[in-house]
């Protein structure tokens, strides 16, 4: 498991569609060895609320949807909208 982190951090919570995102900053998703695209999972324990890969998503299977998000990034925008 990844350290706690050694001092708070302030996140923002987005609108996305009739959904609610969150923005984690590049240094968060550093620290957790994750990045755009990856599949999470949040867990609540006895000391609070952990955020994990989740382990539905192989890491072949993240490989392929980030070529495809990659090479068809111009189709997902227009599907997005």
């Amino acid at each position: 498991m990844n350290k706690p982190l050694d001092h708070s951090q302030q996140l923002t919570l987005v609108a996305i569609g009739d959904a609610t995102g969150v923005i984690l900053p590049e240094e968060l998703l550093a620290r957790l060895r994750m990045e755009r695209g990856d599949v999470l999972s949040l867990v609540e324990g006895g000391d609070g609320f952990e955020l994990r890969r989740s382990a539905a998503a192989s890491d072949a299977e993240m490989a392929a949807m980030r070529d495809v998000m990659t090479r068809r990034r111009a189709a997902l925008r227009e599907l997005a909208k």
